[in-house]
């Protein structure tokens, strides 16, 4: 019978070392190689939890040899500089600490299937520990009820959680302080469970900073010099719908199953979108779609059937590359965020794949702007065709996209026409905002509705009341004057503004002004 054994780093981290001494499966000499020491204090020394883990497994390994009669003795040379730079990428660490134990003879206890391998090949005994399906119930699961969406615990101050749904969340506190121990205690089991889990995912782990999705938990773990003390955010979606829940007319799911192919979902953090998206997906899914989505972290809650891809090495232009040789139907893109995002979301779209995309904003016309802002006007018609405003945990809003040739609202000469991007109100076909370039600038002006309606003297005819050139002129203007007054007369456009205004003006803004002057004709008359 064996009586020595050799840990390497994979167990120390994940503590899964702690629990077959626990069993009495380890008896004799329990080796542990400087290199796995040297790797827990180089991942501690960038930020990361794993090293922060792996040293408080190792103080558990200490006091537990002494009770149960088994001796811990460390062993082997410290790695050198440029081993530690390829510890992940070459292997370096592992292979040091497979020549330790070929040396002490030592049967080498892993959970790394890449070096359970490497030492079948190389004749060392070894002991693989696959990665369990289930984790243990963790500490933090206590603070859960059906109704939690998220807990939120800092070290020195009383957790809190979230409590209700969309639109009616209130602020429950979870009883005493937690301590900065009790704090990194659970930080330590969420990442061993994390480590020894296939189905948890370590998303990032920067220094400060670590992100993990957990099941349904999403997990954010911070500490300084990030953040001001050591905080655990946990997130999870309280129900999951079925997109035949959702209140919406005969029209709009006709939209989303039949014709619309670049959606956009929108609303404020908590509003429901992640929801709305995931019941979409399997929507496409059920009517036979072939259907992927692209996540940091994954934490829609979707089938099996619907693959879910992270940023392949780091990036979402590499899984750009990958989606488009699987060919989907459908894409759900969660999160659209930064500029490559919204790009990524544009070229897939341009290929011919359907996209839903899900975008932090307030209102729908602000998810339209972020797209407008980041590529050129005249293409956002051919990648958005519906936008849906989640408010509350439902459908708000929705709007669709149509790209004509007009002359803008509120202008009346015909040479002014040009591409216009109409936004009108899905349900009612009503025109609501337009979109079109005025100089150089992109304009986004709402076209007034019923406030606006009036009557014409003299006749019973309604009409709309549009702006005049001048009053355009005057919303225009404020992006570049701060105090000016506009005046129209049959000689035109009159723009009065003090010297003192234009001498404050930058070189940018003057050469705009300039611009509208020439091109509107505008006489600006110093006050």
């Amino acid at each position: 019978m064996k009586n020595r054994f050799i840990a390497d780093t994979s167990v120390i981290v994940d503590g899964r070392i702690v629990e077959l001494l626990e069993k009495g499966e380890i008896t004799g000499t329990l080796y542990i190689a400087n290199a796995s020491l040297a790797e827990l204090e180089h991942q501690a020394n960038e930020g990361k939890e794993t090293g922060f883990a792996g040293f408080a497994v190792m103080n558990r390994l200490r006091e537990l040899c002494a009770q149960k009669g088994v001796e811990l003795s460390l062993q082997g040379e410290r790695p050198r500089p440029e081993q530690m730079r390829f510890a992940k990428e070459g292997g370096e660490i592992d292979a040091l600490i497979r020549k330790l134990g070929s040396e002490l003879g030592a049967v080498l206890i892993t959970g790394d299937k890449v070096q359970h391998l490497a030492a079948q090949a190389e004749g060392l005994e070894t002991v693989y520990l696959h990665a369990r399906e289930k984790a243990e119930e963790l500490a933090f699961k206590k603070y859960f009820t059906p109704e939690t969406m998220s807990i939120h615990l800092k070290e020195n101050c009383v957790p809190v959680a979230k409590v209700g749904k969309p639109g009616e969340v209130r602020l429950v506190s979870l009883g005493k302080t937690l301590s900065t121990n009790e704090i990194r205690a659970m930080s330590e089991e969420i990442i061993e469970a994390t480590e020894r889990n296939t189905e948890y995912y370590m998303e990032s782990d920067k220094r400060g900073a670590v992100v993990i999705q957990m099941g349904s938990f999403r997990i954010v773990i911070t500490k300084p010099p990030f953040s001001d003390g050591f905080e655990i955010t946990i997130v999870r979606p309280i129900r999951k719908m079925k997109f035949s829940e959702y209140e919406m007319s005969d029209k709009l799911k006709a939209r989303l199953e039949e014709k619309a192919e670049g959606i956009v979902i929108c609303g404020p953090p908590g509003s429901g979108k992640s929801t709305f998206a995931a019941a979409l997906a399997e929507f496409y899914q059920e009517k036979g779609k072939i259907v992927k989505t692209l996540e940091n972290p994954r934490d829609l809650q979707v089938k099996k059937e619907i693959t879910q891809y992270a940023p392949l090495e780091g990036d979402f232009e590499n899984t750009k590359e990958i989606v488009l040789l699987v060919r989907p139907d459908y894409t759900v893109y969660d999160e659209v965020r930064v500029l490559k995002d919204f790009m990524i979301y544009a070229d897939m779209r341009m290929t011919g794949v359907g996209m839903v995309g899900v975008v932090h904003a307030n209102r729908a016309i602000d998810a339209i702007h972020r797209f407008i802002t980041k590529m050129e006007m005249g293409i956002v018609p051919q990648i958005i065709d519906t936008v849906v405003l989640i408010q509350n945990g439902g459908v708000s809003k929705v709007y669709e996209l149509a790209a004509s040739v007009k002359v803008p609202y509120g202008m009346t000469e015909r040479d002014l026409a040009r591409p216009v991007i109409e936004v009108k109100d899905f349900e009612t076909g009503a025109n609501e905002y337009e979109i079109y370039k005025f100089g150089e600038e992109t304009v986004i002006i709402p076209v007034k509705g019923p406030s606006y309606v009036g009557r014409r003297a003299g006749s019973g005819r309604r009409e709309n009341r549009q702006p005049s050139l001048g009053e355009k002129m005057n919303s225009i203007l404020k992006h570049y004057l701060r105090s000016f007054s506009v005046e129209e007369s049959d000689d035109g456009i009159i723009v009065n503004v003090s010297r003192s205004e234009l001498a404050r003006m930058g070189n940018k803004a003057r050469r705009r002004l300039d611009r509208l002057v020439d091109r509107y004709s505008l006489k600006i008359r110093e006050a």
